[in-house]
């Protein structure tokens, strides 16, 4: 097979462009799962990224947002903590005030919304409560695609987001689970590249962030951290990164992103 087959090197994500799957043929999903690919996604819709942090949030998840609402649709952030805890020379309580105004900042400068489930920094729960949570973000703004954390990470927080966003979707899209808003089922799930998230990702697709690139950066700047205060180059590391994952994609910039083929059964249509 050649290389070329093995991957998706998409313009954008549901506007009007199939995705497929690394298998290359369209799969169907379980009652309360997305699907991987094969499905178009109108214009108009929503991308929602849930992070553990507003930095993850923004850094590695913000340029699919830009890109979305650049092509007509809209986006959401959810935070489902502050990241009060991020600094070594700021008050906790200082800090969460600081990264909550910059996400504000940051989502208006992208034209999307911000929202916050403010759980303790480095101990985000995972719990009904906080699935439920999230499931009820998924209902009110009810995106056609969410972007979230990959499992492999070394973070708990982040491990925790996936495992949150995993039961939220499935609670989400089931009409018999009562909450206050109609059930809603996400129709493309993607893990971002992340730096944290490393173990065992694969990406499988390539969305060109070439035309928005410069406005996700700008918007990444509002964010102290982004230029190296906390201690790692986050503004090198996802620049550098875009660079190469646009050579990859034969793009000028990309965002590598990788499909949940493992929450699948690829080959039954139910159980």
């Amino acid at each position: 097979m050649e290389p070329r087959n093995r991957r998706s090197f998409l313009k954008d994500l549901g506007l009007g462009t199939t995705a497929f799957s690394i298998a290359g043929e369209q799969e169907k999903s379980m009652p309360g799962r997305p699907t991987v690919g094969g499905e178009e996604t109108a214009i108009s819709s929503t991308l929602m990224t849930i992070a553990a942090h507003p930095g993850d949030a923004f850094f590695a998840m913000g340029a699919p947002v830009a890109n979305q609402i650049h092509h007509g649709g809209h986006g959401v952030f959810v935070s489902l903590s502050l990241g009060e805890k991020g600094s070594a020379t700021i008050p906790p309580g200082e800090y969460g005030a600081l990264q909550r105004e910059a996400t504000v900042r940051a989502a208006q400068m992208l034209g999307a919304q911000a929202e916050f489930l403010a759980y303790p920094d480095g101990q985000i729960p995972i719990n009904d409560e906080a699935s439920l949570a999230v499931c009820d973000m998924i209902r009110e703004y009810q995106p056609a695609i969410v972007v979230t954390h990959w499992r492999g990470s070394w973070h708990k927080d982040h491990r925790a987001c996936y495992e949150i966003v995993d039961r939220a979707i499935f609670y989400a899209s089931l009409p018999a689970f009562t909450r206050k808003q109609p059930a809603h089922r996400v129709k493309k799930l993607f893990f971002a590249e992340n730096w944290e998230d490393a173990e065992d990702f694969r990406p499988d697709t390539y969305l060109d962030i070439s035309a928005v690139f410069e406005r996700w950066t700008e918007a990444c700047a509002v964010f102290p951290m982004w230029r190296g205060e906390n201690g790692f180059r986050y503004d090198d590391y996802y620049r550098s990164l875009a660079r190469a994952n646009g050579c990859i994609g034969n793009f000028e910039y990309a965002a590598a992103l990788m499909s949940p083929a493992e929450q699948l059964m690829r080959r039954v249509p139910s159980l």
